[in-house]
């Protein structure tokens, strides 16, 4: 297998890599190319599980950091190979996993090979499975396998930021609420017992629901709770038996994933209540020196992430870890998904400004 061509910059690095299709389940090409380019690095200590790639330096640095990124993609839709293009005077390279997140993971790839004396020990990793279900996905399994492989004391993850610091992210819940009836015909609806309209009092809650905006270690999160699905009925000529309202809590970090269990239940106290995913949040972790140094190196001001990323792993691992990746998060599975080039050149010189001093 041919290794990636780092000779060019960064952008073409990253064509490179999102021209190698990946969708997720099919990593092992692109996770291949990858280890063949950094095979032969006599300053890295390889690893590899799967499709999940490890990349560590032995420095006897006083300090460790990881810096991660998935290479797995959602399905590509006529957006691959990849192209350049100019909106105004912007230019983009346009295609999947453009930003979601080979643009980050190409950086990261250029700077493993070339950065043979960073001022800190660094792991690196590329990781597989990480659009679909958690019970597969690639870092989870190096945190349940070999967490000293993920050990550090502080982490980076290339999700999209616009090649902005998002500092930890919001905990992830969703609950199935449900009503219950008895079925009747509708021509004799008093026979029976709706319980569509038994949910009326749910979608009560949640309209009159004011969601938080809650500081955590300098930064505001913007909690959500919705109602993102409803399903009930069985046919056009009866009443229905059953009716579950599907509800999404996203909540700050300052709160446990049982605490925002807790909180769900207690809204719809005297609903049957039944949580079907929970991922606690992580906080963002600034305060650290290291951290400091981080912000300082790549410039800017740390923002929130809203969404729910893999530094949660990190979290609950110990580590306190941010986003920093090329990319608007907006873009991200889009069809028209396209990164500024700038964006990969900044990403780039911020990473290796922190990791030269």
């Amino acid at each position: 297998m041919a290794p990636i061509d780092l000779s060019v910059s960064p952008v073409d690095v990253t064509k490179q890599l999102c021209d190698i299709r990946s969708e997720s389940g099919d990593e092992r090409r692109v996770a291949d190319e990858i280890w063949a380019t950094l095979d032969g690095c006599d300053h890295l200590e390889l690893f590899r599980d799967g499709d999940a790639i490890v990349a560590r330096t032995r420095l006897g640095r006083d300090s460790r950091v990881v810096i991660a990124g998935h290479v797995d993609t959602v399905p590509v839709n006529d957006n691959v190979p990849t192209r350049y293009e100019t909106e105004g005077d912007v230019e983009y390279l346009w295609g999947r996993g453009t930003v979601d997140m080979k643009a980050g993971c190409a950086v990261h790839l250029r700077l493993a090979v070339e950065l043979t004396e960073p001022n800190v020990d660094v792991t690196w990793v590329w990781y597989d499975h990480e659009e679909v279900s958690d019970a597969l996905n690639g870092l989870g399994r190096l945190a349940r396998l070999r967490p000293d492989l993920l050990a550090g004391d502080f982490a980076v993850l290339g999700e999209p930021s616009n090649s902005g610091v998002e500092g930890g992210c919001n905990g992830n819940l969703r609950a199935e609420i449900r009503t219950f009836g008895a079925r009747s015909h509708s021509a004799r609806s008093w026979v029976g017992d709706n319980a569509i309209h038994k949910a009326a009092p749910i979608l009560d809650v949640l309209a009159a629901y004011e969601a938080r905006e809650v500081e955590v270690d300098g930064l505001v999160y913007r909690e959500g709770l919705n109602a993102v699905g409803i399903t009930g009925g069985v046919a056009g000529n009866v009443i229905p038996d059953e009716c579950m309202v599907h509800v999404n809590y996203r909540f700050a970090p300052s709160r446990s994933a049982d605490e925002a269990v807790a909180h769900v239940r207690e809204l719809f106290e005297g609903f049957d209540v039944t949580i079907v995913d929970l991922a606690p949040g992580a906080r963002p972790g600034l305060d650290a020196p290291l951290a400091q140094q981080f912000l300082r190196a790549v410039g800017g001001e740390a923002k929130p992430k809203y969404g729910w990323t893999d530094v949660a792993r990190f979290s609950a691992l110990g580590v306190p870890a941010v986003n920093y990746g090329p990319g608007d998060p907006m873009l991200a599975h889009h069809d028209d998904e396209r990164v500024p080039v700038q964006q990969i050149l900044d990403n780039e010189r911020g990473l290796r400004a922190w990791l030269t001093n």
